[in-house]
């Protein structure tokens, strides 16, 4: 299953400062976290932007995902990340193997030299960058960032793996190519004017899901995805999903919050409210 979370580059729009911009990023990194989103990916919105815009939004995320070990060596010091000390930490799960061929905790690393025969040095978390084999087929250079699967520390037993690696990745990408690639599964826009989720559509819902791919998109504060993609209300209203025009790719527009008790809900809030209901299993 490959689960991607869309959410634009407005995505800050109404933070006053770059301090509450990039704690409202932290919120989202945290929420693709929770719900185990494979991809998060940055759409433009860029009549949306205000102070804070894509490239801004994208580092961050990108800094948040990074795990702790890593950040120093991986980004220095940058305008984008004056106040990353406000970001909550994420605690990544470790992706455990299973069987004789997978033992061991996943962990990200990133190659620091690259040397003959095949060697590389990795910095992975443990006390010093250790050197390791680049598997047959596998090329990397320095500054990569690869998969490590460690299956003792004392003494240290690590090998490089061709896996994804744990956590959620970062890109930027146009809204309608995201939604035409393969693996985008079933593909919902969330919205207040879509239709209503109720205990019987959620439940055809994750039947229809299973364990297929899913994509779901979010908004902006003030800024919803009929605004940003120029499709009228009153056709996502009648729609719901079918027969919207201009049609962006979606099979469903989805009103998860139903009783809505305030006039906006904030991005960060509508991922929390929409992913619980949508990840849930059978």
């Amino acid at each position: 299953m490959t689960f991607s979370v869309l959410v634009p580059s407005s995505l800050v729009r109404e933070a006053e400062d770059k301090r509450e911009a990039t704690r409202k990023l932290g919120y989202v990194a945290r929420a693709a976290t929770v719900f185990r989103a494979d991809r998060l990916v940055v759409f433009p919105d860029r009549d949306g932007e205000r102070r804070w815009g894509g490239g801004f939004v994208e580092t961050v995320l990108r800094y948040a995902a990074t795990p702790p070990y890593l950040k120093t060596e991986a980004w220095g010091t940058r305008d984008e990340l004056e106040y990353v000390g406000v970001l909550p930490p994420l605690r990544v799960s470790s992706r455990t193997g299973s069987g004789p061929e997978r033992p061991g905790s996943l962990q990200e690393g990133i190659v620091t030299e690259v040397g003959p025969d095949g060697r590389v040095r990795v910095n992975c978390g443990l006390q010093h960058p250790i050197s390791l084999l680049t598997p047959d087929g596998l090329e990397v250079k320095e500054g990569e960032r690869v998969a490590i699967r460690i299956s003792s520390r004392e003494p240290v037993r690590a090998r490089i793996v061709d896996e994804p690696l744990p956590g959620f990745e970062v890109q930027r990408a146009d809204l309608p190519d995201v939604l035409a690639r393969p693996d985008a599964g079933v593909r919902i826009a969330t919205s207040v004017h879509g239709t209503e989720l109720s205990v019987g559509r959620l439940t055809e819902l994750v039947g229809r899901i299973g364990d297929g791919d899913l994509t779901v998109a979010f908004g902006a504060p003030g800024r919803g995805l009929p605004a940003i993609l120029d499709v009228a209300v009153e056709e996502v209203a009648a729609g719901g999903g079918e027969g919207v025009e201009p049609d962006p790719g979606f099979d469903l527009w989805l009103n998860t919050i139903p009783r809505q008790g305030s006039e906006t809900v904030r991005t960060e809030e509508a991922m929390f409210a929409s992913l619980a209901p949508l990840t849930l299993t059978e």
